[in-house]
């Protein structure tokens, strides 16, 4: 059996779900395409995406990302736009899309988008299967971060 390599992300990010990683425990990453429309891609050029509510939702034997806010493309005309709030179906595996409704479905855990960027001149969407956090767990978060800042700059002073 040959061994799968490791892709780099590289450095053409278009956007971060900021909130991601501090209301979910993320479980397992993976790397979706998705499905767009030409005033979407050039808008998501120009750097304008907001993920603010943005989750996956499955449907059919598909998943969808919704919640996702594509601005409107500034020099598209006016029948041409895309509508920024519309479902866009993400391109994954069948595998990985029972496996992903099954995980959400029995264990209570949510599918989020977490970061958007090209790969290759495609748009890909880089989705975690995650578990809300609670207030402890955030707080806990806090108190490590705060923790190793404070050892990296006494480690730093020494040097």
């Amino acid at each position: 059996m040959a061994k799968k390599k490791k892709r780099k992300i590289s450095a053409n990010t278009i956007g971060t779900n900021k909130q991601a990683r501090r209301l979910y425990e993320i479980l397992e990453t993976f790397e979706a395409g998705i499905s767009l429309v030409g005033s979407e891609v050039k808008s998501l050029r120009a750097g304008q995406v907001s993920f603010k509510d943005g989750y996956v939702q499955f449907r059919d034997a598909s998943a969808y990302l919704i919640g996702i806010h594509i601005a409107p493309y500034d020099k598209t005309g006016v029948y041409d736009q895309h509508d920024p709030e519309r479902p866009r179906q993400l391109l994954l595996h069948k595998q990985e899309i029972v496996m992903l409704k099954a995980k959400t479905e029995q264990k209570g855990l949510s599918v989020i988008p977490m970061k958007m960027y090209f790969s290759r001149g495609k748009v890909k969407v880089q989705i975690g299967l995650g578990r809300g956090k609670n207030v402890h767990s955030k707080k806990q978060d806090l108190k490590d971060r705060d923790i190793s800042r404070d050892t990296a700059r006494q480690l730093a002073a020494y040097k």
